[in-house]
């Protein structure tokens, strides 16, 4: 029976539903977990043309420059690393984990079992990227990175985000990757709408996740919401219909019930 929670000057969603905060994640939790399902049994063997990857920086409990060796080693730096369509705007997959091999081979193995048959793919300069792709695709992609340049003022960088990006450098890696498709322009502005959408993702807030499984709880319903709920204003439908694996955007809770 979920605890029931009263108090006076509660937050908002604890005020709404009158259930306890724990409760509430314990509830994201299980709803994270379904929409992940969901993600990993409808969005697989997706014809693609088209795919950029990127990272998006978070962290658990405090940043990982303020992470002490007397610490939960669980704590500090934390990367999504995402995967989207060009033309769908599809949402392939997703990985949560720190930004190196071990999290890049598990995703780019995700990104194998979503996806069917030849397509470009274009990532940041990060350079496990290479083997990763690699041992998991071989010569059956068109691999290039996108490789950014940033100013030298490291200032911004420390507090905020990366410094200006002054030039990029296209590189092919494999395959034969068409020039003129070589960009990260479309998982970036994917980026951004997860910063504005995921709270725990804000910069300088105080709602960042205390939780590895509270964060990817997150992610997986923002995931899960844009694929198959949220009318992508340009496509006038949701990219999962785009896709031809949806035939109507479905309703919050029609999602969390999918089979």
């Amino acid at each position: 029976m979920p605890q029931v929670f009263r108090r006076e000057g509660a937050t908002t969603p604890q005020r709404l539903t009158e259930l306890h905060r724990d409760t509430l994640l314990k509830l994201l939790v299980i709803a994270g977990e379904k929409c992940e399902k969901i993600m990993g049994r409808y969005v697989r063997n997706v014809e693609v043309q088209d795919v950029e990857v990127d990272e998006v920086w978070s962290y658990i409990g405090k940043k990982e420059k303020r992470v002490s060796v007397d610490d939960d080693q669980n704590l500090g730096d934390a990367y999504t690393f995402v995967a989207i369509e060009a033309d769908t705007k599809l949402i392939l997959c997703f990985e949560l984990g720190r930004r190196d091999w071990s999290t890049t081979i598990s995703f780019v193995k995700r990104l194998a079992r979503a996806v069917t048959g030849r397509f470009q793919l274009t990532t940041d300069g990060f350079r496990p990227y290479i083997g990763a792709v690699e041992d998991t695709f071989g010569a059956d992609v068109d691999f290039s990175q996108l490789v950014k340049l940033y100013t030298s003022d490291e200032s911004t960088r420390e507090r905020y985000s990366p410094g200006e990006v002054v030039s990029t450098i296209p590189v092919p890696i494999s395959g034969d990757p068409d020039p003129a498709h070589i960009s990260t322009s479309y998982v970036e502005r994917q980026n951004l709408i997860m910063r504005m959408m995921i709270r725990r993702l804000t910069r300088l807030t105080n709602g960042f996740s205390k939780k590895w499984e509270n964060l990817r709880a997150a992610l997986a319903l923002h995931f899960a919401f844009y694929n198959f709920c949220r009318v992508h204003r340009t496509l006038k439908v949701t990219p999962a219909m785009e896709a031809g694996i949806a035939d109507h955007p479905l309703a919050l809770e029609e999602l969390i019930s999918y089979q």
